[in-house]
């Protein structure tokens, strides 16, 4: 499915500010810390998702070629949007027992910006462009679970990093509700399990809001 020419140039111009804005926040972040430890963090993985993936799609939207495979397009908008729900409804929640509140107050500067760009920027974009750019009806329930490899392989990284590292290392476990120093790997196990079932939900309901949506004018095309 490609792009009506009518609509090329804005529908790239959009998908290229999305990937901007995950680039700018990468650099940001690389900038102002350690390298090896900014390039730990699931936000970060996931905002180069969305830089490498928005970045090919302006260029296949612009060029007038059928758009990313669904199987990517759909998995970097459930990544970025988990990366969205669970800074704002966990990390950021002071009501969330695993809430790092004090530390984000802390930010200024060039580092709430990137903060901004890497947890609420990047996310709303790819929803509007869900929303109202791209294809619908191109996502399968089978995506679902193919994109459950994703979050698998980056919680058996944090454990395996944070296992290497010493006691006391920078962020030696990146998030706390993987935090096996603090919880154990009973609880940590727990908290992976539901957040991968939130995962696998939330994955079908992409598929099902793809499925249900009406066409559009605005969207690349309307249903095959």
């Amino acid at each position: 499915m490609t792009t009506p020419a009518a609509l090329r140039l804005p529908t790239a111009a959009f998908r290229a500010l999305i990937a901007a804005a995950a680039l700018t926040g990468l650099v940001i972040e690389c900038a102002y810390g350690s390298v090896p430890v900014v390039l730990s963090f699931f936000t970060i993985w996931t905002n180069i998702l969305v830089a490498v993936v928005f970045t090919l799609s302006a260029v296949r939207t612009y060029r007038g070629l059928p758009d990313v495979d669904p199987l990517w397009r759909g998995g970097v908008l459930l990544f970025i949007l988990v990366t969205g729900l669970v800074f704002h409804l966990v990390l950021a929640n002071p009501s969330s027992p695993f809430n790092v509140v004090e530390d984000l107050d802390k930010l200024t500067g060039a580092k709430a910006v990137s903060n901004q760009l890497l947890h609420t920027v990047t996310p709303v974009g790819a929803v509007l462009d869900f929303l109202f750019l791209t294809a619908p009806r191109r996502l399968r329930p089978r995506h679902a679970a193919q994109w459950l490899a994703y979050p698998l392989a980056y919680v058996v990284f944090a454990l395996i990093r944070g296992a290497l590292l010493s006691p006391g290392a920078p962020a030696r476990y990146t998030y706390p509700f993987i935090d096996v120093a603090q919880y154990g790997y009973a609880r940590v196990a727990v908290n992976s399990l539901v957040l991968g079932l939130a995962f696998y939900a939330l994955g079908l309901a992409l598929v099902a809001a793809d499925r249900y949506r009406p066409p559009r004018e605005n969207r690349i095309s309307s249903p095959a």
